[in-house]
C-alpha cells in the first residue's frame, strides 16, 4: 500500500461510516468530488493545512480528540512523512525515535515486539 492510500482508505472509510456517498458529502460541505475522490483513491496527500485537514475530520463526523479524530491526523502525517507536532513536543519520546526508526530498518520485528515497543512508549 502506498502512503497515500493510506490516508486515502480512512477518509473513505469515514464517509462511507457516516453514511455518505461521494457527492453527498461535497455537496453538504462544498468539496470539489474530483479532489476528494482523488484523495481517497490515494492519487493526492492530504492537505498540508492543519486547518483544513482539521475541516475535513470534523466534516467527516469525527470527534476532536477521539480515537477515529488522531487516528486520521495521524494517517495524514504519516503519509506526508511528517511525525505528529505533539510527539515530537514529548522530549522522553522524541529521544526515543531513532532507536524506532533503526529498529524497523534493521531487523525483522514481530508483532510482539511492536507491541511491546508501544507499552514502553506508552509508559513515558
Amino acid at each position: 500500500m502506498k502512503a497515500k492510500q493510506f490516508f486515502g482508505e480512512f477518509f473513505k472509510e469515514m464517509r462511507i461510516k457516516g453514511n455518505f456517498t461521494l457527492r453527498e458529502f461535497c455537496n453538504k460541505f462544498g468539496y470539489d468530488p474530483g479532489n476528494i475522490s482523488k484523495i481517497e483513491r490515494g492519487l493526492l496527500k492530504p492537505p498540508n493545512s492543519k486547518e483544513k485537514l482539521e475541516k475535513y475530520a470534523l466534516d467527516l463526523g469525527l470527534e476532536r480528540g477521539s480515537d477515529n479524530w488522531i487516528e486520521f491526523i495521524d494517517r495524514a502525517s504519516a503519509c506526508k512523512g511528517e511525525i505528529p507536532e505533539e510527539l515530537l513536543d514529548n522530549e522522553a519520546v522524541l529521544k526515543k525515535l531513532p532507536l524506532i526508526f533503526r529498529t524497523f530498518r534493521n531487523k525483522r520485528v514481530t508483532n510482539k515486539a511492536i507491541d511491546e515497543l508501544i507499552e514502553q512508549i506508552r509508559r513515558l
